[in-house]
């Protein structure tokens, strides 16, 4: 069976090589993603207002989980794009509609933040 020259280490190495790449991954998109640092200052308001409205746990869980899930998916579409850009600068057909599907999931899950609150505050 072929194995990835990029794994290999087990135990707790894997688990702090792991975590080094994660945070590797934040920093190139907090400084190399305008899109990412905007959806951080909007989380860095909305999850301190979710803890002054009176709402009850779960909805401010909600509230707060949906504002994660607008990162996590920013996280994803600019890996897309980063692909993408990597295989060819050209213009293609595909490569549109791959980075173009990742703008739609990014733009689903604003709708996601936006109708969350929406709900539990209105």
């Amino acid at each position: 069976m072929f194995m990835s020259p990029f794994k290999g280490h087990s135990g707790l190495k894997r688990i702090f090589n792991a975590a080094g790449y994660s945070f590797d991954g934040l920093r190139a998109a907090f400084t190399g993603e305008a899109a990412f640092r905007q959806l951080v200052l909007l989380n860095v308001i909305l999850i301190p207002v979710s803890f002054l409205l009176p709402v009850s746990r779960v909805e401010r869980a909600v509230m707060i989980l949906a504002c994660l899930v607008a990162l996590i998916v920013e996280l994803l579409n600019s890996a897309i794009e980063a692909t993408v850009d990597r295989i060819s600068l050209e213009r293609h057909p595909l490569s549109k509609n791959a980075k173009d599907m990742g703008s739609a999931a990014q733009f689903v899950a604003l709708g996601l933040i936006g109708a969350v609150w929406a709900v539990i505050l209105l």
